[in-house]
């Protein structure tokens, strides 16, 4: 890894000092290690009135040398279905993004990183990607049919809430589901 930047520092101190006090909902962050500001464990709580509510998923934060001018990159390791999430549980956001042209992704520059984002828009971008999947570019095309399927059936197609809400154990698991605790 790069030498990291005395602004990365900076930023990313007082980020976590600011989600420690000031918590967003449904979220909490811890650092994997104390002595590293660059990793991060994030808990996320699926949102009320969404499909994922009651689910609890792990997830791992890394940021890089140059951060706030670089994004930073989110896996899940809880293992989710959802549109946006790749198998191996990277996050697909249009924020987190590099600010580069690409006129093959569909995405404005204005949808993607900029130095003006931090930790907190990240988090809230996450919560509206549960809530509303980006089905037009999916990580995840087969989650992605389902919930198309399911959203324009309103809610009749069960099979992606089935899969969502699924024991690990069952017979579904080969399509990946959430695993929940009691909360």
């Amino acid at each position: 890894m790069a030498q990291p930047t005395s602004s990365a520092l900076r930023a990313l101190a007082l980020e976590y000092k600011s989600l420690l006090d000031e918590p967003v909902e449904g979220f909490r962050v811890k650092l994997v290690n104390d002595d590293n500001l660059f990793e991060w464990e994030v808990a996320i709580f699926g949102p009320p009135d969404t499909l994922y509510q009651g689910g609890y998923f792990k997830a791992h934060m890394k940021f890089p040398p140059d951060y706030p001018y670089s994004p930073p990159s989110i896996r899940f390791l809880t293992k989710v279905w959802h549109p946006n999430v790749y198998e191996n549980g990277d996050l697909c956001i249009s924020i987190l993004h590099p600010p580069v042209d690409d006129p093959q992704s569909g995405e404005l520059p204005c949808e993607r990183w900029n130095p003006t984002q931090n930790v907190r828009t990240i988090l809230l971008s996450v919560i509206s990607l549960l809530n509303e999947p980006n089905t037009f570019s999916p990580a995840n095309v087969d989650a992605s049919v389902m919930y198309r399927r399911w959203r324009d059936s309103r809610g009749k197609d069960k099979e992606y809430e089935n899969i969502i809400r699924s024991d690990p154990t069952s017979k579904l698991s080969k399509y990946v589901s959430v695993t929940y605790t009691q909360l």
